[in-house]
């Protein structure tokens, strides 16, 4: 249900592909999917992007239940993308969802379908948000946007999280990974040392 291309550029492209179930993500799929970010640190690159119309409906309900919405795991996953030393790209099929969104917010860009939805009603189902994935929100759209997701529970369309700086990008669904490849390019020419350079000054570390 993860699959991974590693192209020879350098550039690895991980698809989560569980279409039937809106690629709603058990802990076997995100504990497979932590291993190849923590692998990927050889990569030059690594594109993440799902199978179908949504990219991922968060946590699958069954395994939520029975403990895994309150799982390190998330962060484990998170973490491990936000610690790549080459370009991370959340290439947004569709509409995010939940917890999942922890993957796409540690990405240092992301790119979506015009018809995508972004939402994390974890407040309503009566849990916390993944530790890191407040902050990294506000990071990108403020506090106050935030808080609107977060606690006012608003679904956003694409072209709104657009203008609030959640996403950088519009694409059309058949170009989305094309568009990946192509933000990732110079990237991928670059000298390995110039490119984590660029990335460490723009982090601000």
């Amino acid at each position: 249900m993860i699959d991974l291309i590693k192209e020879p550029s350098g550039l690895w492209i991980v698809t989560i592909n569980r279409p039937d179930k809106a690629n709603s993500l058990t802990y076997a799929m995100l504990s497979e999917l932590a291993d190849i970010a923590e692998a990927a640190r050889e990569a030059r690159g690594l594109v993440i992007t799902g199978t179908g119309k949504v990219f991922s409906a968060g946590a699958d309900l069954e395994e939520a239940r029975a403990g895994l919405a309150t799982s390190d795991v998330w962060e484990r996953l998170s973490g491990a993308v936000a610690a790549l030393p080459g370009l991370s790209i959340a290439a947004l099929n569709g509409t995010l969802a939940g917890g999942a969104m922890g993957m796409a917010l540690a990405c240092d860009i992301r790119i979506s379908v015009p018809d995508a939805k972004f939402f994390y009603p974890v407040m309503k189902l009566g849990f916390l948000p993944q530790p890191s994935d407040p902050a990294r929100m506000a990071a990108l759209i403020g506090p106050a946007r935030t808080k609107l997701i977060l606690m006012g529970g608003q679904k956003i369309p694409a072209d709104e999280a657009l203008a609030f700086g959640l996403v950088d990008r519009l694409i059309a669904r058949d170009q989305l990974l094309d568009e990946a490849r192509l933000i990732a390019a110079d990237t991928l020419a670059a000298k390995p040392e110039i490119a984590t350079g660029i990335k460490t000054l723009c982090n601000g570390s």
